[in-house]
């Protein structure tokens, strides 16, 4: 395996939420990272393909001054997994994420699993855009938040284009860079099993949230962004 980097530390924080979310998915911790001195930013993915989404992701790297930490959530973490590479990311913090390998393509990831609950729950639209149902979204995605939020995360769910998960990693940056993860110990859109053998494969330093939901950093926010201000400041 190449040898990784050491983990500096850093002050920007660049945040790419996952599929059928927005840049809302990180308001619980954007305040705490805040507090602590850094500089945050959450990208926002136009969901609309992979390229697309990289060209996103490079633009919000390109306009910070200084190293970057990168943390992806769930399709976020394919993402950060392609434009990690970039000379100023010092680092990959994933959450509940998928983390593919060179040539990998992401709809392939997880097939030695029993499928997560709810995939079940993804309706295709005719322009092969995806949405995730009410019920999805309730009782898969963010099961345990309040109801009030579960709502609004129904009432301001993107469509997300299905070709994402034709997406194929050319380069794998996490073989390089210190890595962080973050396994959601009951997730039912990602299996928790695959969130730790992600972890296990890259070597990253792992956060186990047992109970939380897909969405970590939501129900289990001052969890997150602890992780997250420890990798800034290049602790292991």
């Amino acid at each position: 395996m190449t040898q990784k980097a050491e983990a500096p530390a850093v002050k920007n924080v660049l945040l790419v939420h996952g599929a059928f979310a927005n840049v809302a998915s990180w308001n619980k911790v954007i305040p705490q990272l805040q507090a602590k001195g850094l500089n945050v930013v959450a990208v926002s993915l136009p969901l609309t393909g992979f390229a697309d989404d990289l060209a996103a992701t490079r633009r919000a790297i390109a306009a910070l001054d200084g190293p970057v930490l990168l943390v992806g959530h769930s399709y976020g973490g394919a993402v950060i997994t392609e434009v990690g590479s970039e000379p100023k990311v010092a680092g990959l913090v994933y959450v509940a994420a998928f983390a593919p390998d060179d040539g990998q393509v992401l709809g392939d990831l997880g097939k030695e699993f029993t499928p997560a609950p709810g995939l079940a729950e993804l309706k295709p639209q005719a322009d092969g855009f995806l949405m995730l149902s009410p019920k999805g979204v309730v009782e898969d995605f963010a099961q345990d938040l309040p109801d009030e939020e579960k709502r609004v995360m129904v009432a301001t769910q993107p469509f997300t284009a299905g070709a994402i998960f034709g997406a194929k990693v050319s380069s794998a940056a996490w073989h390089k860079k210190p890595t962080w993860y973050v396994v959601a110990g009951s997730d039912r859109m990602i299996p928790p099993d695959l969130e730790r053998s992600f972890a296990k494969q890259m070597g990253a330093t792992t956060t186990v949230i047992n109970g939380s939901s897909h969405v970590a950093m939501l129900s289990h926010p001052k969890e997150v962004a602890g992780v997250i201000e420890r990798a800034a400041s290049g602790a292991k």
